[in-house]
């Protein structure tokens, strides 16, 4: 009798182990990899007026603090960061009065994939925000506008002065 209950444990076993391998044959769904990339405005665009704490090095110049005017340019940025969409790695312009006095590539990030970008808390929307990063080494000007986010890094120089308590 013991050697029946232990045949008929076998075969339950297998069956309920055969349907349990049968659900996981199937792949998982996937996103769609076809969906179209999030809007981002096409042409020029004025973020805003913000100003720079310290001096950084914008496309590969000395840039002074100071306050700038940044414009999102139509530009593209070439060439392409890998895994990033064709129109959300583009040109910003820093200008003073009119004469633009550098530009550096600006990530151009939806409402929707900001968490996975950036851990901070985003700025309002209309508004921007400049942050130190990474031991100092890096500053993010931040703008949100109507939910896409416009981040742009700017390495900060070696015995780059720091800014002054107020």
């Amino acid at each position: 009798m013991k050697k029946q209950w232990v045949l008929v444990c076998v075969l339950a076993g297998a069956l309920v182990g055969s349907d349990a391998a049968a659900q996981h044959k199937a792949p998982n769904q996937q996103p769609s990899t076809t969906e179209a990339p999030p809007a981002a405005a096409t042409g020029d665009v004025t973020l805003g007026s913000v100003r720079l704490p310290r001096g950084v090095t914008a496309d590969g110049k000395p840039l002074p603090a100071g306050t700038y005017q940044f414009k999102l340019t139509a530009q593209q940025a070439a060439p392409e960061a890998v895994g990033t969409t064709e129109a959300l790695e583009r040109w910003v312009e820093l200008s003073q009065g009119k004469t633009v006095k550098g530009r550096e590539v600006v990530s151009i990030v939806p409402q929707n994939e900001i968490k996975l970008v950036a851990k901070d808390a985003p700025p309002a929307s209309g508004g921007s925000k400049v942050q130190l990063l990474r031991g100092n080494d890096y500053l993010r000007v931040w703008f949100n506008r109507a939910g896409t986010h416009y981040l742009i890094h700017f390495p900060v120089p070696a015995g780059a002065a720091a800014p002054a308590n107020k």
